[in-house]
């Protein structure tokens, strides 16, 4: 018998409630497929170890994908991760509590922002320091060094600001960029001084009990019910192994700095039991993990409480700064900062001479600007931490994402830079109601920045290469010295002179050998290349792309000291480098010295991608490099000579005026196509993943706009393009075209493609364009496409069977971001250009 309806209805509503509580999280206006990507990036970095657990906190127009992923704590015992676990904030203390504190000092009239530092701490005048205001520090312009040294050991806060006040300046204030946390310190004391109370009690007073934020401060496990008369000498430290948080949570360590006196008994404080089981603990150190006090060992030195870290928070706590920061300084009818301050601190405030772009604090444009990811537009803001947190802020799209992981826990193996980037690009493609392609009021592209203070605009600073600057010594290292070139039509100065013509009528200078590497001394042929001679200068040219590929003893034997000079296009295939680091083998062998006369990487030095080579190396894979790895050749050479134990004697002549952000088309330099169908900049953009292909389909060769076409015989030009557009990667758009190659695969075959138009270089991952067609293309015909043909430039195992399995970009990528941050540490030594 059916219940009555009015019976049912109660039912059916409580039933309804429940399922809607129990329902995840899923906005309408976020993309459902993006969000699983999210996951999925998450808990494949927690897979890889690269993070133990972490909770995302996204949000967008008032709707919030929130999730805990993995675990808070693996040792001494696994528990799970909360959605209101309370993370060490590290660096993130820099923006959620040093900024924002002096940024009210300065809203209320107590300090400003262009003041001398030494207005309010005198004894900071030490070391010609006196120049330095708090907009340097704040912008990381001052000049100061990173950190103040630990050695020899030191302890307490005064002595943290004494060793602060006694630094040497590295450079002078407002000339350069350099990440420091000495800065932060010092506005730390600022606060102190000027609002008579320290740091963490301005806070919690003027900004965190105002807006609710009722799991953010210093010293966690203290700070839950401290009584307002409690004052001391250690008043900042946190319980100790003796205290009752250890019998209930034990294998943990907690502090260490001084403890803390007992209160009164009739004094009431709330046991930071419940607390501590909600902190994620860090490192693993004297065999504990750090729970509750700050990693940092700085901020740990100085009792836990500083500007640059000592901060913990929760995910939900930060939702609320931010949201606080998109609504112009007020939140649920609080304000706590009026709109021009939050306007102030979140734009622009680094100088112009300066190439990156900062606000006050904030990251806004820089090589730690990862968490913005490829598609939240230039001029939102955000910063990460070293534990393993991130903010990023789009006041645009009015959206925030949130990323808080203990990456080092249980030690400091775990890394989540590139996780932070992903979650970045995710979350805006996530976001279906906003338009990041055009974004009014966004930042232009950064200009390159001028070398020095004097210097007025990039545009009048010339780009020299080595050869310029080689020639502007008036060839002095070279005088007396019998000379082998090894170099093509690309080395010649900024005026096209060519390096054969100005080493031959160098004074002092005997060129005896010219040395040829693949498409030959005019760079003309695309095939094998024979020893010839030079018209010009009837010198013998050896080619290095024949039956030989390495300088051979006998060509060696009248030459005194070998010099490079070829131009690169920043690929691992692109086999110059590989005829560099052959040259150093021979100078080494023989004993003789090698000069590498740099040139710019055309398309630039910022970006680093693709798979690191796993496979045996070869000529088309003369190291383990990714296929974008972002150095000059003189760079190179300084790594092929250290970690292939060339052992030769090496000088890099370097360019002048040249940083890793420039685009060849910023240099002023005069464009030589380095081989026969590298004809354009663009194309030797897209060359590191177009180019993976060219041994299986038509990517152009034989048509006028090589490696800007793909085809063959077998596709649909039309369902092709379609397919590729449907992933839509940023910057790059496909049109479904047919062409006729006159050379190379499928020569004289009429074929069914894509031209690629590349619409924002600066947007476009090229290494993931090459992936997406060869994923798509063994998708669409896996009986006509030979996947298995790519496999000699990408040198990459894994990769190759993630395609044939189809697998996303997102697991393509993770497969090798170890890989890829690793190198990147690697490389960083042997740079020689910021």
């Amino acid at each position: 018998m059916k219940p009555p309806a009015k019976q049912l209805y109660p039912w059916l509503t409580m039933v309804l409630a429940v399922a809607l509580q129990l329902a995840p999280n899923l906005p309408a206006e976020f993309a459902p497929a993006r969000l699983a990507e999210m996951d999925d990036a998450i808990k494949t970095a927690i897979a890889e170890n690269k993070c133990p657990g972490g909770v995302l906190w996204f949000e967008h127009g008032g709707e919030t994908y929130s999730k805990a992923f993995g675990k808070r704590a693996l040792v001494p015992a696994v528990e799970e991760m909360t959605e209101d676990t309370i993370f060490d904030a590290a660096s993130l203390t820099k923006v959620v509590a040093c900024t924002p504190a002096v940024m009210l000092l300065i809203e209320r009239g107590k300090i400003g922002l262009d003041d001398r530092v030494a207005k309010y701490i005198p004894e900071f005048a030490a070391e010609s320091k006196g120049e330095i205001t708090i907009r340097h520090l704040l912008t990381h312009t001052s000049g100061l060094r990173p950190d103040i040294s630990l050695k020899p050991d030191w302890s307490g806060y005064d002595a943290a600001i004494s060793l602060a006040c006694v630094e040497k300046l590295a450079t002078k204030p407002g000339e350069k960029f350099t990440y420091s946390d000495t800065g932060p310190i010092v506005l730390g004391e600022i606060v102190r001084r000027v609002a008579g109370k320290p740091l963490d009690e301005f806070l919690s007073e003027q900004l965190y009990t105002p807006l609710r934020m009722t799991d953010t401060g210093f010293n966690p496990l203290f700070s839950v019910g401290r009584p307002a008369n409690f004052t001391g000498r250690n008043r900042h430290a946190v319980p100790s192994h003796a205290d009752s948080a250890e019998r209930s949570l034990k294998g943990f360590t907690y502090a260490s700095v001084p403890v803390a006196p007992h209160p009164k008994p009739d004094i009431h404080f709330e046991s930071p039991v419940d607390k501590l089981s909600r902190i994620a603990p860090t490192e693993v150190e004297n065999g504990k993990p750090m729970r509750g006090v700050v990693h940092d060992p700085r901020a740990r030195r100085m009792g836990g409480v500083a500007g640059h870290a000592g901060l913990f928070t929760t995910a939900s706590d930060l939702a609320r700064y931010a949201r606080m920061l998109l609504n112009s300084g007020e939140l649920d009818g609080v304000r706590v900062f009026k709109p021009e301050t939050v306007k102030l601190m979140t734009s622009v405030q680094t100088p112009a001479n300066v190439n990156v772009r900062r606000g006050l604090g904030w990251d806004i444009d820089s090589n730690y600007s990862g968490p913005r990811g490829k598609l939240f537009p230039l001029g939102s803001f955000g910063h990460t931490g070293w534990t393993g947190t991130s903010i990023w802020v789009d006041p645009f799209s009015k959206s925030f994402v949130i990323f808080l992981s203990n990456r080092n826990h249980p030690n400091e193996s775990g890394n989540v830079i590139a996780l932070r980037a992903r979650l970045g690009t995710l979350a805006a493609e996530a976001i279906t109601d906003f338009n990041f392609a055009s974004v009014p009021g966004a930042l232009p592209p950064r200009q390159s920045a001028p070398t020095n203070s004097t210097a007025q605009a990039t545009t009048k600073l010339q780009t020299l290469n080595g050869i310029d600057v080689l020639a502007r010594q008036n060839f002095a290292p070279l005088r007396g010295k019998r000379v082998g070139l090894i170099t093509n039509h690309t080395g010649h100065d900024h005026e096209r002179n060519a390096t054969i013509d100005l080493l031959s009528h160098a004074p002092g200078v005997t060129l005896v050998a010219l040395f040829s590497p693949e498409h030959g001394i005019r760079g003309a042929v695309d095939e094998k290349v024979s020893d010839s001679s030079d018209e010009k200068t009837g010198l013998p040219v050896f080619s290095l792309y024949g039956e030989t590929r390495k300088p051979k003893p006998e060509q060696l034997q009248n030459v005194d000291v070998l010099v490079f000079d070829i131009q690169d296009i920043g690929c691992r295939f692109y086999t110059y480098a590989s005829t560099l680091g052959l040259a150093l083998e021979a100078a080494s062998e023989s004993g003789k010295p090698i000069f590498v006369l740099d040139r710019v990487n055309p398309i630039n030095g910022r970006v680093i991608d693709g798979p690191v080579l796993t496979e045996k190396t070869s000529f088309v894979g003369f190291h383990q490099i990714p296929l974008r790895h972002g150095m000059t050749l003189g760079e190179l050479a300084k790594m092929f000579n250290a970690e292939r134990n060339s052992k030769a004697n090496l000088t890099v002549i370097p360019c002048e005026n040249w940083s890793r952000e420039m685009w060849f088309d910023e240099t002023g330099l005069p464009w030589t196509n380095p081989s026969p169908n590298m004809r354009n900049l663009t194309e030797a953009i897209l060359y590191p993943g177009v180019g993976l292909l060219e041994s299986a389909v038509s990517v152009g060769r034989g048509t006028d706009t090589p490696f800007e076409v793909v085809g063959a015989p077998y596709v649909d030009d039309v369902k092709f393009a379609a397919e590729l557009n449907i992933a839509a990667l940023p910057g790059v758009r496909f049109v479904p075209i047919r062409f006729t190659p006159a050379a190379s695969v499928h020569k004289g075959k009429l074929c069914g493609g894509v031209y690629i138009a590349l619409t924002d270089r600066n947007q476009c991952n090229v290494v993931d364009l090459g992936l997406l067609m060869a994923l798509t293309l063994q998708r669409m015909y896996p009986a006509d496409f030979p996947l298995e043909k790519i496999k000699h430039l990408l040198l990459h195992d894994g990769t190759l069977q993630a395609i044939r399995e189809n697998k996303s970009l997102t697991e393509i990528r993770a497969s090798w971001r170890m890989d890829l941050v690793d190198f990147e540490q690697r490389r960083e030594r042997y740079l020689i250009y910021r």
